[in-house]
């Protein structure tokens, strides 16, 4: 996948783990930096397709102002209330615009896996609703860091 993780290797989760995480998961935060060098965090639904993170963003939202001036982002998916449930990924790298902006539906065949992932995932359907406001991201990563402290034990 990217990056292998230094730190916390009793809590990784394996490539099996994380990519089943990644598929079951709806809701992710987005950190991107904005042009005063500020950091600016908001949550997004995605869709995993076992290498990529797919992220269908508002094309006016801050967010894509940021991407597309700088495309530098992290995202973390999380979940977990007690520390010993705890557990959760965090994906870096640089961002690619893929498809129309916005998108409207035309065909696209690098969209066809993600726009189905997403819908069904989502919406609960089989083909992808567009609105033309929105269009997609995708995040290859190039460093994961994962926990899953459910793996230490304890009460």
């Amino acid at each position: 996948m990217a990056a292998t993780q230094r730190r916390g290797r009793r809590i990784m989760m394996t490539e099996g783990e994380l990519d089943a995480y990644l598929t079951e998961r709806r809701t992710c935060r987005v950190a991107t930096v904005s042009p005063d060098g500020r950091p600016h965090a908001g949550a997004l639904w995605f869709a995993w397709d076992g290498t990529s993170l797919w992220l269908y963003s508002l094309t006016r939202s801050r967010r894509w102002a940021d991407l597309r001036r700088d495309p530098r982002i992290a995202v973390v998916i999380d979940d977990g209330e007690e520390y010993g449930e705890l557990r959760g990924v965090e994906l870096s790298g640089t961002v690619e615009f893929a498809g129309e902006v916005p998108r409207t539906g035309e065909p696209c065949p690098e969209l066809e896996l993600a726009e189905r992932l997403f819908a069904r995932k989502n919406f609960g359907l089989e083909s992808m609703p567009h609105d033309g406001r929105h269009a997609w991201l995708r995040l290859t990563p190039d460093a994961v860091a994962s926990w899953d402290f459910r793996k230490l034990g304890g009460p």
